[in-house]
């Protein structure tokens, strides 16, 4: 550090507003031993985030609840070095989805909308017919539209895994089997 700088003392004691070695002004703390830089927050690097798989049985819990627990785990909000700009979440794998809910009068009057991109082109779906046809579908699309619609957001979706039995095929990786047990509906 430079030691022929002028120091430039604030209202605060014991700092020192002081050039850094990158050239821009920072505070250092005023200490015995001599200057020590303030502590600032920690922000992880893509290199040091440890992902972790985990394993979601969706059989009797409501589709909304669960979107939303997969896509907490999926953006990383579980863990303590959170931060929203970095893809800081872990893998999840949905199993028995074609047994997930839905509560009162919803999987007759819940329509899923699609359309071509065409005049006329727009093209509907009952909850109960894409059950029947395609049960991945129904808990991709609610824990999809959860999270950012952005790069970011499908980074995120990538690191999904959707099945309508409750066979997988990541048992290499080893997943921890999360007991997810909101509300259950019989």
């Amino acid at each position: 550090m430079n030691r022929e700088v002028q120091l430039q003392r604030k209202e605060v004691p014991n700092l020192v507003l002081l050039p850094g070695p990158d050239g821009f002004q920072r505070y250092f703390k005023l200490q015995d031993s001599g200057f020590k830089e303030m502590r600032t927050t920690y922000m992880p690097k893509e290199s040091e985030i440890e992902r972790k798989w985990y394993v979601i049985d969706a059989t009797g819990v409501p589709l909304g609840r669960l979107a939303s627990e997969v896509a907490r785990i999926l953006k990383g909000k579980h863990k303590p070095t959170y931060t929203p700009h970095v893809d800081m979440g872990d893998h999840v794998v949905v199993i028995n989805a074609s047994r997930v809910v839905l509560t009162g009068k919803k999987p007759e009057q819940k329509i899923y909308y699609r359309h071509s991109g065409y005049p006329g082109g727009i093209k509907s779906l009952s909850y109960k017919e894409l059950l029947e046809r395609n049960p991945e579908r129904a808990v991709f699309l609610a824990v999809k539209r959860m999270l950012p619609s952005s790069r970011l957001g499908r980074r995120m979706q990538k690191k999904l895994r959707v099945y309508a039995g409750p066979d997988h095929s990541h048992a290499a990786q080893r997943p921890e089997k999360i007991e997810y047990n909101p509300k259950r509906v019989t």
